[in-house]
Parts: structure tokens; C-alpha cells; sequence
């Protein structure tokens, strides 16, 4: 009897798994995806029912034999690729890849990576879900038929290499929209008075002034305060109204995709994509104690739902760690937000009594940190909720009226262990946790110390972070949480936004792909659209709509647009165009800015009888770099040339030293030396060693700074031509990633 076959995802997983089913089982990886659309064309017959035509992705042949060799001394294969949308549509790939039908082959799925959880899954395994196949296979032609459809149309009427995504592209809308909103916000002056009152115990506080004649006082500048403050000097402080109350804080629920790449973004300053592969990591297995675990349920997930065995494990742990004060009478339930798949648990810890100090010094520092954050948060969740005790006091000032609030801690319930990060305190949000003086109460006098005026100015709305970009876009239901990571990713990566420091701002290539996008094709850039989309993607995983006429749909509601478009490609060109005030020196014109790979530059209007270009010349100052000459010790600044950037000395003219530009990735070769822009005596453009000739590494490719997610070789090639968008693939494992131009929304 032949062993049986298990397929997974990463090598990481397989290893865990292999440990759990030992001898009768060999357990394999696919390494991801292994069939796809074709990278070079559309791929879907748009006359034929939007029929997609698979290709086998470059670098999974070898995979592939291996499978097809392993399955046929196989009893059974088992396929237990990751439980969602994208990971039922892997198993239907691999399945078809490796010439078996799908009754021929089993699907299991497990929440956790636990040797109950895997010989559960073998012992419950079923068929593939083909509505869930299906609902991701609509996902993916949609994005290829708006990337290789509308991306054309972007390179035509501004330039080469950009993209447009389903997602990528509403996302950007929603950067572009909050960056406007902040350029045209205009300030309006307020004012705020407090007072400093002092009990007759001598006990001080402070209250804030909020009525005149029982309607709410707005301060509007300093006059207006200076006066009251003089009639508030002639008034007796008196103690109008005492409240207190207790109020109850209750714990948050544990973790989804959305929620823990907020916290991680504003407590760890982790990006979104960092914190998915940290998260990854911990679902697939770590070695402790000799043993593969796999220390957290799946982190994809967009449900609250908690396994009942699970929180009788985490009950018993917070009765004996904290105490049974802190433990509810009855478990803590929560409820899953409206339009959730509700297709996994929440993420948790899959062994509650692996503490974090104690698995700490087996992790990276990276994963202890996120370990702690998801068993914290967890555990926190099912314990008593905190009892503040709130006090305010109204004080009656003649015709006006001062509050004062207060509060205290009476029980710390889950606040003991997890308190939730907040962003920057909004605009007009009181933070006082501190008790007002015991003993006061309604009719006592009150000396006042101090009158204070303040002035203040209403502030724009903040920008956005990616915690609260995330936030957003699942708030709005664009996109989903697993395509999160990936949409934020590719907006960096086609410098549409930048981020400085924690914010994300919209560059104006952003802006202006943004603005052309929006123009041409409102309808499918719609916040509204967009999240209808989602809602059509979940109808067909419920087997309520058919895949097929959701896109026909959607492709009938821009596909004439598209055409006009492009039949008026001449006519948005020069409509993107600025005129200047600059004479061309060769034929007399004024010159216009257009759009380039490298930027925007000035060109004479009259192409191509004309072919006068030069750069702007605000963009001819360039910021000087840590670089300094070798010839004069000057700092040396970044400038744009015909062949891209490079180094320059700033000491130009007297000084004509200039040189490659570095990638900031270090020579996979030697590991010494850094790669640099070069070009061939041709003009092309290539990538080499900065240490040649000692180090010849060379690469018409460009090198990304990027590991590769399956064999971990610390740094990818990009491949891309006028034609085809860029996409990345590995040179050490032979597998090629999903183009970046194209698609933002891959999974979920």
C-alpha cells in the first residue's frame, strides 16, 4: 500500500506538516501558484464567455514533475493549500496540472497547524469547493482585464510602465481625494477658556468653559475671549451639579486580518505587508522544543468567531494566571461584522498556554513581538471588562457654565494585560483620566486660581497611515483583507504614493494617474462600484450568482469607454499637458510638460518636427545625497539624464564628476560590493557590480530589493518591456511572481 500525497503552499508548512502525519504520509509544496494567466496577453476570450486560458507559471515545470511523479505511486492525494478563496483556487490548479480529475483528489482544510487539527482534516476531507474556485477565478479575470485593457491606455496618454488595478486604482482615488482635501483646507481661528478652581480643602482642578445662558459658547478670536474672561473675574465659582456613574469598558474581540495589521502598523510602526509575512511565519510552524508548531490559527480572516474548546483552554489560563475576579461568569461572545465570509476563526494562539515569555527567546525578535500582540489580545478578550468610575461637575459662573471632568479606575478587568493603540488624539477629544477632588458636592464655592484663554486652529483631516488606510478601505468594503498588504505595496512600488515617515502621500504621478483614471472611467473607479464587486465575488463563493455573468457585467460597464477613450488618445494626451511660459530655443514655441518613465520634463509642442526636450527646471535642483566626490569632496546630487538617473558632483561646472547610480541592493555575487545603473556602449541600460572588474555580476534585469517568498534568495529581478508591464521573478528557485503592473488583488 502506497503512501498517500499532501500538497501544500511553502516548504514551511510542508516540513511542519510531514513532522505531524510521519511514515504513511510524504507531504510536498507547490511553492504558490503554478498556472496563471499567460504574462504576455490578455488571456481571456472576451467573445467566448470570458473563457481564461492557463499557462503553467515559469520555474513550476520542475515542480510540477515532481508532483506528477509523487501522485502516481500515491494512495490518496490530499491537497491542503491554504482554507480560502485563493488556496481552494491553488488546489484546483494543481490539481488539473498534475493530470487528475477532482473527484480523483481530497481537499483538507485546518484553521491551525496543530496535530489535532491536521489528522482532523485528514479524517473529515472532502471535494473542492468549485464556488469558491469559481468566485476567485472571477476576481482574477476581472483584474486582468482591467490591467491589460486600461494599463495600455495609461502608457499611451502619459507613459510606459504605469498601471491601473480594480482595487490598486480606488485606493489610490481615496490618498489622491484626502491629499485635495488637505490643499484646500483653510483653518479658522477658535479660542477655549479653562479655569483653575481650588476647592476649600485647597484641593485644585480644572474645568472648561462650554455654555452662555445655556446654549453652547463658540470663542471665535481673542477679543471675544479677553471679554468674557473679564466677566468671569466678576462672577462667584459656585458647584451647580455633581454626577458619578460607573461605566463599564468592555475588552475587544480577538484579531482579524484588518484589526491586527492596524495594531501592529501603530504599536510596531510594522508596514502592512511586513506584518503578513511575520504573521505567515507563525501560522506555518516555528521550532519549539524539538517540535514544528504552528503557533497561530490562520491570519486570514474576517471573522471574530473563536472555537468553543479554544476559549474553555483560555477560561482555565486566566483563572490560574490572573485570578478568577477576572474571569466572567460565562464566555465572552462577539459578533462578526455584516458581509464577513465567517470562513475561519479569529486569530489566536493555537497553544494559549505558550505564554510569550516563554516562546520568546525561540523567535525572531519580529515574531515574538507580533506572538505577543495576538495572545495578549486574545486572552484579553475573554476576561472581565474594566469598571471606571466617572465624575463630572458643573459649576455655575453667572450666566455661564464650567465642566469639569473626571475618572478613576475601579477594577482594571482586561486592562491589566492588553490596552488597544490609538492613532494621533482627534481634534477636540478631551484626554483626562485623572479623579477630581473627593468631597464636592452641589451648592460649595470654588476660588479660582487661574482663567486661561488658548488659542487654537481647526485642523484638516490627518492623513492617511496604512493602519488607517486599512481601516478605510474595509470600512468602505473595497477590496479584502489579504489583498491589503499587496494593493498598499504596489502603490510604493509604481511610485504613485510615498511614504513619509508614517504617512502615505500621493505623488503626482499619483495624482495624475489618478486624475485621468477618475475622468475616463468614473464608474469603475467608484468607492460604491467597487465595494458592490466584493459583495458580487461573495455571491458567487454562496453559490448565488454565476461567475460568468458577474464579469460580463462589470466588462459591458466600461468596455465603451474604454474604446472612446482610446479613439481620443491624442485628445487626453495633450489635455494632461501644461503649457509654460518657457521658448523653445530651437523653433520658437512655447514648450509644454510632459509625462516621461523618468518623470515630467519640457518638450516642444511641435514633435516631431521638433524634438527639443529639456528637464524642468525646478526639477534640475536636486537634493544632495550622503555621497560625497572623489575629486573634490563635494556632496554629490542625484540628477535625471536619457538613460535615468544617476550621481552627480553639485560643484558642476567645476567639477564634472559623475557616477553610477547605487540600487541600495547589495551584489548577490560577492556580497561586497552594491549594484549600480550602468549602460552599454549601445546606450542600454544594465545592472552591475560597482567592484567590476573584480566582481563581474552583471544583469540586464533589474534587481529589486525584495526576498523571494518561497526559497527566501535575498533579492528579485524585474522583467519588463514597452509591451508588458514589469514582473518579478527569482533567479535561485526559477519562480515568476505576479506582474506588478497589472494586478494589486490577487487573493482573498
Amino acid at each position: 500500500m502506497g503512501k498517500s500525497l499532501v500538497v501544500v503552499e511553502s516548504p514551511a508548512k510542508a516540513k511542519t506538516i510531514n513532522k505531524i502525519l510521519g511514515k504513511d504520509f510524504v507531504v510536498k509544496s507547490c511553492m504558490g501558484h503554478v498556472r496563471d494567466l499567460p504574462p504576455k496577453e490578455l488571456g481571456v476570450d472576451v467573445e467566448h464567455d470570458f473563457k481564461p486560458r492557463y499557462v503553467t507559471i515559469r520555474g513550476k515545470g520542475k515542480v510540477l514533475s515532481e508532483l506528477r511523479k509523487a501522485a502516481l505511486d500515491a494512495e490518496t492525494v490530499y491537497l491542503a493549500t491554504d482554507p480560502d478563496r485563493e488556496g481552494e483556487a491553488i488546489a484546483w490548479h494543481v490539481a488539473h496540472s498534475i493530470d487528475m480529475k477532482e473527484e480523483e483528489v481530497r481537499r483538507i482544510l485546518f484553521n491551525e497547524i496543530t496535530p489535532k487539527a491536521v489528522r482532523e482534516a485528514i479524517a473529515q476531507s472532502g471535494r473542492l469547493d468549485m464556488k469558491k474556485v469559481n468566485a476567485q477565478q472571477a476576481r482574477r479575470v476581472l483584474d486582468r482585464l482591467v490591467g491589460y485593457e486600461i494599463s495600455p491606455l495609461l502608457w499611451k496618454v502619459i507613459h510606459s510602465g504605469l498601471s491601473a488595478g480594480r482595487v490598486q486604482s480606488v485606493a489610490l482615488r481615496q490618498i489622491c481625494e484626502r491629499d485635495l482635501e488637505i490643499a484646500a483646507f483653510k483653518p479658522e481661528e477658535y479660542w477655549s477658556i479653562e479655569a483653575r478652581c481650588r476647592t476649600a480643602e485647597q484641593e485644585s482642578f480644572a474645568a472648561r468653559l462650554l455654555q452662555h445662558r445655556g446654549e453652547k459658547l463658540e470663542i471665535p478670536n481673542q477679543e471675544r475671549a479677553a471679554a468674557i474672561v473679564a466677566e468671569l473675574k466678576e462672577q462667584r465659582f459656585t458647584i451647580a451639579q455633581v454626577k458619578q456613574r460607573d461605566q463599564l469598558r468592555h475588552p475587544f474581540p480577538p484579531f482579524i486580518t484588518s484589526t491586527l495589521q492596524q495594531e501592529c502598523a501603530r504599536r510596531l510602526r510594522f508596514s502592512v505587508k511586513r506584518t503578513m509575512t511575520v504573521a505567515q511565519q507563525l501560522y506555518e510552524g516555528v521550532e519549539i522544543e524539538g517540535e514544528t508548531r504552528g503557533l497561530i490559527t490562520y491570519m486570514r480572516t474576517d471573522s471574530v468567531r473563536v472555537a468553543a474548546e479554544a476559549v474553555a483552554e483560555v477560561r482555565e489560563q486566566i483563572g490560574s494566571l490572573y485570578g478568577n475576579e477576572y474571569l466572567p461568569e460565562t464566555p465572552n461572545t462577539y459578533k462578526t461584522k455584516r458581509g464577513a465570509q465567517d470562513a475561519h476563526e479569529a486569530i489566536r494562539p493555537t497553544y494559549v498556554e505558550l505564554r510569550p515569555a516563554k516562546v520568546k527567546d525561540l523567535l525572531t525578535t519580529d515574531q515574538a513581538r507580533v506572538y505577543e500582540i495576538i495572545w495578549k489580545r486574545f486572552v484579553a478578550s475573554q476576561m472581565k471588562p474594566q469598571v471606571l468610575s466617572l465624575t463630572t461637575v458643573d459649576i455655575g459662573a453667572g450666566d455661564y457654565l464650567l465642566r469639569a471632568n473626571g475618572s478613576a479606575t475601579r477594577f482594571p478587568g482586561f486592562t491589566l494585560l492588553y490596552t488597544e493603540s490609538k492613532e494621533e488624539k482627534e481634534e477636540g477629544e478631551e484626554e483626562d483620566s485623572r479623579a477630581l477632588p473627593p468631597g464636592m458636592a452641589t451648592g460649595q464655592d470654588l476660588e479660582v486660581q487661574e482663567l486661561k484663554p488658548e488659542q487654537h486652529f481647526t485642523k484638516p483631516p490627518a492623513r492617511y497611515t496604512e493602519a488607517s488606510l486599512v481601516k478605510e478601505l474595509e470600512a468602505k468594503g473595497i477590496g479584502r483583507p489579504s489583498t491589503y498588504a499587496q494593493i498598499i505595496t504596489t502603490l510604493q512600488d509604481r511610485e504613485y504614493v510615498e511614504r513619509v515617515e508614517r504617512n502615505l502621500i500621493a505623488t503626482e504621478r499619483g495624482h495624475t494617474v489618478n486624475k485621468f483614471l477618475v475622468e475616463t472611467f468614473p464608474h469603475i473607479f467608484d468607492v460604491k462600484f467597487t465595494a458592490l464587486m466584493e459583495d458580487e465575488l461573495d455571491r458567487i463563493e454562496e453559490g448565488d450568482d454565476h461567475w460568468i455573468d458577474t464579469v460580463r457585467q462589470f466588462y459591458s460597464s466600461w468596455s465603451s469607454s474604454l474604446q472612446k477613450a482610446n479613439s481620443r488618445r491624442r485628445e487626453l494626451k495633450q489635455a494632461l499637458q501644461e503649457e509654460t511660459t518657457v521658448v523653445c530655443e530651437e523653433c520658437g514655441r512655447l514648450m509644454v510638460v510632459k509625462w516621461g518613465r523618468n518623470g515630467r520634463f519640457l518638450a516642444c509642442p511641435g514633435y516631431p518636427q521638433c524634438k527639443n526636450t529639456k528637464p524642468l527646471a525646478e526639477e534640475q535642483a536636486q537634493p544632495p545625497t550622503d555621497a560625497i566626490c572623489d575629486l573634490c569632496n563635494s556632496p554629490m546630487v542625484v540628477k535625471s539624464g536619457r538613460y535615468g538617473r544617476f550621481l552627480a558632483c553639485s560643484s558642476y561646472p567645476a567639477c564634472k564628476n559623475v557616477k553610477p547610480l547605487p540600487l541600495g541592493v547589495s551584489c548577490p555575487d560577492c556580497g561586497t560590493g552594491d549594484l549600480v545603473e550602468k549602460q552599454s556602449r549601445k546606450g542600454k541600460v544594465f545592472y552591475g557590480c560597482n567592484r567590476y572588474p573584480t566582481c563581474k555580476f552583471a544583469s540586464w534585469d533589474k534587481p529589486v530589493a525584495k526576498a523571494c517568498p518561497h526559497c527566501e534568495a535575498p533579492i528579485l529581478f524585474e522583467r519588463g518591456s514597452r509591451s508588458n508591464p514589469p514582473a518579478l521573478y527569482c533567479r535561485s528557485c526559477h519562480t515568476q511572481l505576479e506582474a506588478l503592473a497589472v494586478d494589486a488583488e490577487a487573493g482573498g
